[in-house]
């Protein structure tokens, strides 16, 4: 069973299934120590996305990645999933997003962001616990920081 976590399920409330790939990317360089995150409006998250039909979680992770933050990555494992429950306004429906979240290294920026409303900035890993808007996402972060 994939572990709930953030907000409940809502009785009545037409869910689609939506599959996403995420990752904690780690920097190097003069980003050494810091992950990459991504602000969306208000809202910092870890960069990935949805799953696209006949894409891989791999695949839909690259591509993600390399839409909001213009960086290529080098994914080494996958470190959770996890489900939760959400309206998601760009797409105007709700889903149940099953999320998968890696961990990569990045690799070298190709260009700045393709989507628009995404910008990226590299964080302290303990900075960005206390910022990322997705419960999930924080605690994958501070489960990888446990046992690293």
């Amino acid at each position: 069973m994939i572990p709930r976590l953030g907000e409940p399920w809502l009785p009545g409330k037409p869910y689609r299934d939506r599959p996403g790939a995420y990752a904690i990317i780690l920097g190097r360089g003069r980003f050494r120590g810091r992950i990459l995150c991504v602000w969306q409006g208000d809202e910092l998250q870890l960069p990935g996305g949805g799953i696209d039909p006949g894409e891989s979680p791999l695949q839909a992770l690259h591509r993600e990645v390399w839409e909001e933050t213009g960086w290529r990555i080098q994914p080494r494992t996958l470190l959770a999933r996890f489900q939760r429950f959400a309206y998601l306004p760009d797409y105007g429906y709700w889903a149940r997003k099953v999320q998968a979240v890696y961990l990569a290294d990045a690799v070298r920026r190709l260009g700045p962001p393709q989507d628009k409303d995404h910008t990226l900035t590299w964080l302290e890993p303990m900075t960005s616990i206390n910022k990322l808007t997705i419960v999930g996402d924080r605690t994958v972060l501070i489960n990888w920081l446990k046992a690293d």
